[in-house]
């Protein structure tokens, strides 16, 4: 089994389209995965966020929208996860691409129309949405982000079963998580090796020498 920890914005464009590609991976792949996405909030990546659209560091206003939506948006994944993993991911990807890619505010009306859309029980997630239990969820998605030394996002953390399980591989980044699927390859039973770009790092090595400066253990 492949167990992959992706950590998203729940608002992002750019994260949507790394949820697409892995999602086509893991639908057409036929190893076993356990695919776990968190939404992902912290002032890095709001900082992130504005340095790729180009806004001023200094724009406060625009700095304090950016992380109440995306705060709230997360909170709203959470919520709706309750209800089950695929109607929480069909959620988010769909909140997503509403607000990322079709440029409509954030909003409650969005939220509350977009978990019915996607087959959402609305009086429950309502009542679950202003939750201590919630918040507490969100919690320890950061937590587990900071154990796993994630900066930014799409950020994903894979662990191959069929091989020991002493670290997985962090990728960060876009253009790093395409690698994912050559991650997943490998069918040693008794030695780790993940291959990537004519790399080999093996697990009882110390250090990793002349590897893609976009892999990170993490144990």
């Amino acid at each position: 089994m492949i167990e992959v920890y992706l950590f998203v914005n729940p608002l992002g464009p750019v994260c949507l389209e790394s949820e697409t590609n892995l999602l086509d991976f893991m639908t057409t792949s036929e190893k076993k995965f356990q695919f776990r996405v968190m939404p992902l909030v912290n002032m890095q990546t709001i900082q992130d966020i504005m340095k790729r659209r180009g806004i001023p560091a200094n724009d406060i206003e625009t700095r304090n929208k950016l992380f109440n939506d995306t705060y709230s948006a997360a909170l709203d994944v959470k919520a709706i996860q309750l209800q089950g993993k695929k109607v929480g991911r069909n959620f988010m990807m769909r909140l997503q691409k509403a607000v990322g890619c079709e440029g409509i505010p954030y909003c409650r009306a969005l939220v509350e129309e977009l978990v019915t859309e996607v087959g959402g029980d609305l009086p429950m997630f309502k009542e679950d949405r202003p939750s201590v239990f919630v918040k507490d969820m969100f919690q320890v998605d950061q937590d587990i982000a900071r154990e796993m030394n994630i900066t930014l996002h799409p950020s994903a953390v894979v662990y191959n079963y069929a091989c020991e399980r002493d670290y997985g591989v962090l990728l960060q980044g876009p253009a790093a998580i395409d690698d994912l699927p050559e991650l997943c390859r490998t069918d040693e039973e008794n030695y780790q090796i993940f291959h990537i770009d004519g790399y080999l790092q093996k697990k009882n090595e110390q250090r990793v020498r002349h590897y893609p400066k976009h892999l990170k253990l993490v144990y």
